[in-house]
């Protein structure tokens, strides 16, 4: 369910569509997006925009229960992992509401990705730097 305002429209057009437990998928560079699957393309050069600040922007849009990352993040991406969880510790903390945390394969996250409504591509390029958000509710 949408929260505030967002400049990218496809964006805040797909949030304002969001039900809950509907996911939306916000991946790296290299993430393939699935057919059928609406692709919503930010990347502009290698590294932006980053991963990071993407997620922020639509993490103070659309509420959030729980989060799937794939297992490899926690090896190959430690950093993105550590920022990605501390953005979350805090937004469970802004909106007084656990955001539960789930890992899964690589494939089977790219699987995954075919339910999602929209894949927000960004120009991250460190690996597995991808989330998946399923959506919750704002009561």
């Amino acid at each position: 369910m949408k929260k505030g305002t967002l400049l990218n429209s496809e964006i805040s057009y797909v949030i304002s569509k969001m039900g809950h437990t509907n996911t939306l998928t916000i991946g790296d560079c290299g993430l393939p997006v699935p057919e059928g699957v609406q692709r919503i393309d930010l990347a502009v050069i290698k590294g932006l925009p980053e991963f990071i600040p993407v997620l922020k922007a639509v993490l103070n849009e659309l509420s959030v229960e729980k989060i799937i990352l794939a297992e490899e993040i926690k090896d190959k991406s430690t950093d993105i992992l550590y920022n990605i969880l501390e953005i979350i510790n805090l937004t469970e903390i802004e909106e007084n509401k656990k955001i539960d945390v789930e890992y899964v394969p690589h494939e089977e996250f790219k699987e995954k990705t075919r339910s999602s409504k929209a894949v927000i591509r960004t120009g991250e390029y460190k690996p597995f730097a991808n989330i998946i958000l399923v959506s919750g509710v704002t009561f």
